[in-house]
């Protein structure tokens, strides 16, 4: 009888093993250029075009205390693309798909939360991998915040002329 597991993305986040249920990922798409309005800044790299609708794009290590806002994406970042919420998540490389056992998830640590993300440390081969809650990512008023700006970003795009 096979045993039972989950789907996780594995990423590399600034030289640290994360992962993302794969439930929670609609979409793994390179890096693309960015509109960067003055607001952006810190974590909020700006918005992506997903076809004409804005989405808000987080550097997900900046956003982990991981590392400093001031760092360029590098050549091989991607973008997670979250199923159910308009935002994408910046990540250093998409490393794998894999399911791992239900034998090889146990409960985080609280010391070892990336600041409350992590919902679970994923045993693979001899490296512990933290699985990230998708839902912990942003608090509620960080969400507040990026939902503003997401309005005002698709209140700007929508007050320009439809090209021809």
């Amino acid at each position: 009888m096979a045993s039972s597991g989950s789907a996780y993305l594995l990423l590399d986040v600034a030289g640290t093993a994360c992962a993302l249920p794969r439930s929670a990922v609609a979409e793994i798409l390179p890096l693309p250029d960015l509109h960067t309005p003055p607001a952006a800044g810190g974590w909020l790299l700006g918005f992506l075009n997903l076809g004409g609708a804005p989405v808000p794009v987080i550097d997900l290590a900046t956003l982990l205390g991981l590392r400093p806002a001031v760092a360029a994406p590098g050549l091989y970042a991607h973008l997670t693309l979250m199923q159910g919420e308009a935002v994408a998540y910046l990540v250093d490389r998409v490393a794998d798909l894999m399911t791992v056992p239900d034998s090889a998830i146990r409960q985080a640590e609280e010391a070892d939360t990336l600041n409350g993300c992590v919902a679970a440390e994923l045993v693979i081969g001899e490296r512990l991998v933290h699985a990230l809650a998708p839902e912990r990512l942003l608090t509620a008023q960080e969400r507040i915040r990026v939902d503003a700006l997401t309005r005002a970003a698709a209140e700007r795009l929508a007050a320009l002329p439809h090209s021809v």
